[in-house]
């Protein structure tokens, strides 16, 4: 694919809006500033979906699993970013993306996938239902034909240690987390969307390619206590709490059993050191190192303090 080609047409973002750390939203920005037209698949019409278009995306709403809205989002796009949140759909929405996107015959697809991926293989899972989807949908990727560029991200900053720690760094100055003694080197979703911009500004050099994303460290949850302390500027202490009341929690909030037992899963892993890895994938790609956790608390700090 040429620059110039690449330009001319789309680039679909699928979880365009995004919640928290959502890269699919930073992704978006991030095209439109290298010149891209993007076009923005939302689930739904919102706030957010119109900031989209505020931004210069072409916003269109739909279903990943919904054969028609996909032909009507990949049509016409030279390359699609395929991400999607934890989800008991996740593989029906892989298969049925990759299969239109064949059909209308894209030059590159980029598939977020998950780091655990690399340590699973025919005879060997996790109790995770999601990992395993996420391994499934690699294979049938593969058997897709479709140029397929694979990326594999570790444990995200956003989620455990921003979204589901601040309550407890907050209230109680406690990095409270069923996360054991293991060590971990959790990214940025930032970081993430910065490695996949780089590869759909250009992709044909990375067309059947792995990439492992970790963080800038990895360090166990008692260091992450002592960067927590030191950025905010007051004590933070680690406290392993009970897997059981921690998932229970969740639950009670609403929390689809899919993602809290992938969640669940996850902490066990990390209890277990399966997420004690290194890669330089990502200044590889970008040239740049990951946000550290010092500098991600820092720039999240309001919601990290009382009122």
């Amino acid at each position: 694919m040429t620059a110039q080609s690449s330009h001319a047409s789309p680039i679909l973002v699928t979880g365009a809006a995004g919640a928290v750390g959502s890269i699919g939203r930073n992704l978006t920005e991030m095209l439109l500033a290298k010149g891209h037209k993007v076009r923005a698949l939302v689930r739904r019409e919102d706030e957010r979906a119109e900031n989209l278009r505020q931004l210069g995306a072409e916003v269109m709403q739909g279903d990943l699993t919904d054969l028609t809205a996909m032909h009507r989002a990949i049509e016409g796009c030279a390359s699609v970013y395929f991400g999607m949140s934890v989800s008991a759909d996740y593989l029906t929405a892989t298969v049925n993306t990759a299969a239109v996107a064949r059909h209308h015959g894209v030059e590159a697809f980029v598939n977020m996938s998950q780091m655990t991926v690399t340590q699973m293989s025919i005879t060997e899972s996790t109790d995770s239902p999601q990992h395993k989807l996420h391994w499934l949908a690699e294979q049938a990727l593969s058997w897709s034909g479709l140029p397929v560029v694979t990326v594999r991200p570790t444990v995200f900053l956003d989620g455990f240690f921003r979204l589901f720690a601040a309550p407890g760094v907050r209230d109680a100055d406690e990095l409270a987390l069923p996360m054991g003694g293991g060590k971990t080197s959790p990214i940025s979703a930032v970081d993430v969307a910065r490695a996949v911009s780089v590869i759909l500004d250009d992709p044909t050099p990375h067309i059947g390619q792995i990439y492992n994303l970790t963080g800038f460290e990895s360090a166990d949850l008692e260091h992450y206590a002592r960067v927590f302390s030191e950025a905010l500027g007051r004590t933070i202490r680690y406290r392993d709490v009970p897997l059981s009341g921690w998932s229970e929690k969740l639950l009670g909030a609403g929390v689809p059993a899919h993602v809290v037992k992938h969640l669940s899963v996850m902490t066990e892993l990390n209890k277990q050191g399966r997420y004690d890895r290194m890669t330089d994938d990502l200044f590889k790609l970008t040239g740049q190192k990951p946000i550290s956790m010092y500098d991600f608390v820092k720039l999240h700090a309001a919601e990290f303090t009382r009122a």
